[in-house]
């Protein structure tokens, strides 16, 4: 017994190095980890972005990282682990956010994630960047969740859905809008998206910024309600996760829905920590890539 419980301590020990949360992978000379930059076309506009690509010939399996509102936590210590793990992954800047030129909105937010899927299923592209067009995963933290739910429920050929603290913004509104209440919360809700911090974003300049913003959530609040979308996601695996920031109603009702919808392949993990996930950066990023090794076990 002895000698088994040491083996399987030496076999958890093994694994554990081998982490790509603590290991590098083996160089590949012929096929090296790389850092591409370029600027990616959307609707008249070229977003930057880069590209971390993973060592060896692919094609790689590809996450797509989508920030949120304004964007402070790129999550990038993610993008590194998950690229250790085998997976190329693509950064970029909406329009008008972060130095993108263009005007910062929800809606375009939405067409840049597609644009930008377009980008990678090209086959030029897929093959520069060794990139399997096939296998595109969608990671979105914060509004960026929402982003990612809206686009994934556009699009079926994306793989999977990973929503961290997903932050329901337009489906928020929605008791607004249905009690024809838009006006006297216009204030409220426009206050609440300027304390996000405005800086950021090209072309806008508060307080009318706000307020377009928060008029562009009542105008969509039907139609981009998280859990509404769940009819849409369910024939796809989704993993939601939470923490405490206010966030889990919303995806808690996205677990219920989707499980409503027959769906069989979704998994919440809730996470006791703020909305940036700062003590537990680490936990994340191994719940990140447990997701991804069930759909391309390494």
């Amino acid at each position: 017994m002895r000698l088994l419980a040491l083996t399987l301590l030496a076999l958890s020990l093994t694994t554990q190095a081998q982490s790509p949360l603590t290991t590098d992978p083996i160089p590949d000379k012929s096929a090296a980890a790389a850092l591409e930059t370029f600027q990616l076309p959307s609707h008249g506009a070229l977003l930057n972005a880069f590209m971390y690509t993973a060592e060896g010939p692919g094609p790689h399996p590809t996450v797509i990282l989508l920030h949120g509102f304004p964007g402070n936590e790129r999550s990038l210590d993610l993008a590194q682990a998950i690229r250790r793990a085998g997976w190329n992954v693509l950064y970029f800047d909406y329009r008008g956010s972060w130095g993108t030129p263009g005007t910062f909105s929800f809606t375009h937010c939405i067409e840049d994630t597609e644009a930008a899927l377009a980008w990678l299923r090209y086959p030029i592209n897929a093959k520069k960047l060794r990139t399997n067009p096939k296998s595109i995963v969608l990671i979105g933290h914060s509004m960026g969740g929402m982003i990612a739910a809206n686009v994934a429920a556009r699009d079926p050929e994306i793989r999977s859905v990973d929503l961290i603290s997903a932050a329901n913004m337009a489906g928020r509104t929605l008791p607004i809008v249905q009690a024809h209440q838009e006006q006297a919360a216009l204030p409220k809700i426009a206050a609440a998206l300027d304390a996000n911090g405005l800086a950021p974003l090209n072309g806008c300049t508060p307080p009318a910024c706000a307020t377009n913003l928060a008029k562009e959530l009542f105008a969509n609040a039907a139609n981009w309600d998280i859990p509404s979308l769940a009819p849409k996601l369910a024939t796809r695996p989704i993993l939601i996760i939470s923490s405490d920031d206010g966030n889990t109603p919303s995806a808690d009702a996205l677990a219920t829905a989707l499980e409503k919808a027959g769906c069989t392949q979704a998994k919440s993990v809730h996470l006791a920590t703020d909305h940036s996930y700062s003590d537990k950066r680490i936990a994340l990023a191994q719940t990140i890539l447990d997701s991804l090794n069930s759909l391309h076990p390494q």
